[in-house]
């Protein structure tokens, strides 16, 4: 394993690294939090794939095709196609906003009256995203290096906060790049078609597998909505994955770089279904279906090529991690605790924003550690994550964008009846039930439709300031003064 351990150390050391670089280069607020808006196509693409393929998309991912077979792929699936919807639909009014988080885009749109009640539910949803990411260190590292989980945990999340919270988005920007090339290699190009080939080839692999492993709808067409309802739909409205969006230096950049990103992840979605059935063929018996991806990487791949698939998994875990991290971090100051102290930032105060930042980057990293060494489901944490995203902000966010009747108040029960219901349904149905979403999100429907109505439109002013922004009007960002066209 020397070479696989030098491997793993060179790509860690490397995160450091960038971490170090990009401290240098975040000087500003825009620079922080945002990359300055200047990332050109290429390095949004990568960056915006990395980000939203993570330890679930990876491991999970494999765990259900080992599961369900090629139908094992919805989940990621879904996830593609919600990208896409995101790039293709609304991307480029996102990025036009000039803003910084998802509640700073409702108060435009509502009035400025949105921001504290839907923070509080975007920031519990980037926490828990940023908890599971965490968790998924112990499976990587338990391979690695057979230490147990807690030290785990505490080594991968300690070097994605030193990272994260030297150069904030640039640090995380250039670390996703990197990750977006090792996964690209260590999964794609490496492993799948070793595993193909190791499982005896796809003829193989139907002769020894039931018929089901091979259908499309194989697991089930209400898991499929689900799938669709929590993932698609998360990731139009995800701090996470708008925060991305915002670095974009032109509506082009966001609407193509993503779509790029989203038909990648449909591709990434069936490598790791095809591996995790081929991983059925050569482990009928495991324990596990999570434990497929760790299995076949150590029993069956060569010395070297072992410690970078190794690296691809902890890229995939590390970059939602760290854009989970900073988004949960961002919200927090901007969305929560700048708007509780009533402070209001002047342009000349964006050197110490950034110090501002970086605190509490830190102060949330402390936290998603802990709270992942307390927790041991990470399904059940990404659950709660995408009900209560789902629930609570979907409707109110694209009931913005997309009705212009929707008003501030309506907004504000609509996040607020949302988030209860699924909070006080996952109670009762149980945290991986399906009614909680389904539930939450009518019942947040019909409050915003029914109380828009019955109050007093949104005043003209505000709305005529919001189609401004959307066209890229009205909003001046400081950022740096060249494109990055890489």
């Amino acid at each position: 394993m020397a070479v696989d351990y030098a491997v793993i150390v060179v790509y860690l050391v490397g995160m450091l690294a960038m971490g170090w670089w990009g401290m240098r280069r975040a000087k500003s607020k825009s620079e922080f939090l945002v990359a300055g808006r200047r990332l050109g196509p290429w390095m949004y693409s990568g960056t915006m794939a990395a980000i939203v393929l993570g330890g679930a998309s990876t491991i999970g991912g494999v765990g259900l095709g080992y599961q369900y077979g090629l139908s094992g792929a919805w989940m990621v699936f879904t996830i593609g196609l919600g990208l896409l919807a995101l790039s293709v639909f609304f991307s480029a009014r996102i990025a036009r906003l000039k803003v910084y988080t998802v509640s700073e885009m409702l108060d435009l749109r509502y009035g400025g009256r949105a921001g504290v009640i839907s923070g509080v539910v975007m920031w519990a949803y980037t926490l828990m995203l940023a908890v599971t990411s965490t968790i998924a260190y112990a499976t990587i590292f338990d391979v690695l290096f057979d230490v147990n989980r807690t030290v785990a945990i505490i080594l991968g999340g300690t070097i994605v906060v030193a990272y994260s919270t030297l150069g904030g988005m640039w640090s995380i920007t250039v670390t996703d790049m990197v990750q977006f090339v090792v996964k690209t290699i260590g999964v794609l190009l490496l492993l799948l078609p070793i595993a193909v080939v190791k499982a005896g080839g796809f003829g193989e692999m139907k002769a020894k597998l039931p018929t089901e492993y091979f259908d499309p709808l194989g697991i089930g067409g209400e898991t499929i909505f689900t799938y669709v309802l929590i993932y698609t739909f998360g990731m139009l409205i995800g701090q996470d994955i708008w925060q991305r969006v915002f670095t974009a230096r032109s509506d082009s950049t966001a609407r193509w770089g993503g779509t790029v990103a989203g038909t990648y992840c449909l591709v990434y979605a069936l490598a790791g279904a095809v591996i995790g059935t081929a991983a059925k063929v050569m482990y009928p018996k495991l324990p596990s279906a999570d434990a497929a991806f760790a299995t076949i990487v150590k029993d069956e791949l060569p010395v070297g090529v072992r410690g970078l698939v190794l690296a691809a998994a902890l890229a995939a875990v590390m970059s939602t991690s760290s854009g989970a991290l900073i988004a949960c971090a961002t919200v927090a100051n901007n969305d929560i605790w700048s708007r509780l102290r009533g402070v209001v930032a002047k342009d000349g105060e964006e050197r110490d924003e950034v110090r501002g930042n970086r605190a509490f980057i830190l102060i949330m990293g402390v936290a998603v550690i802990v709270i992942a060494i307390a927790l041991n489901n990470v399904v059940e944490a990404l659950t709660v994550a995408y009900n209560l995203l789902v629930g609570g902000l979907l409707v109110p966010i694209l009931g913005g964008l997309l009705w212009r009747r929707g008003t501030a108040a309506g907004a504000l029960a609509a996040v607020a009846v949302g988030g209860a219901s699924v909070t006080g349904l996952m109670a009762g149905y149980g945290i991986l039930a399906n009614e909680p979403v389904y539930y939450g999100l009518i019942a947040s429907l019909a409050v915003y439709v029914v109380v828009s109505l019955a109050t007093k439109a949104t005043d003209p002013a505000v709305l005529t300031a919001w189609r401004e922004r959307l066209a890229g009007r009205g909003a001046e960002d400081p950022a740096a003064p060249e494109p990055v066209t890489v």
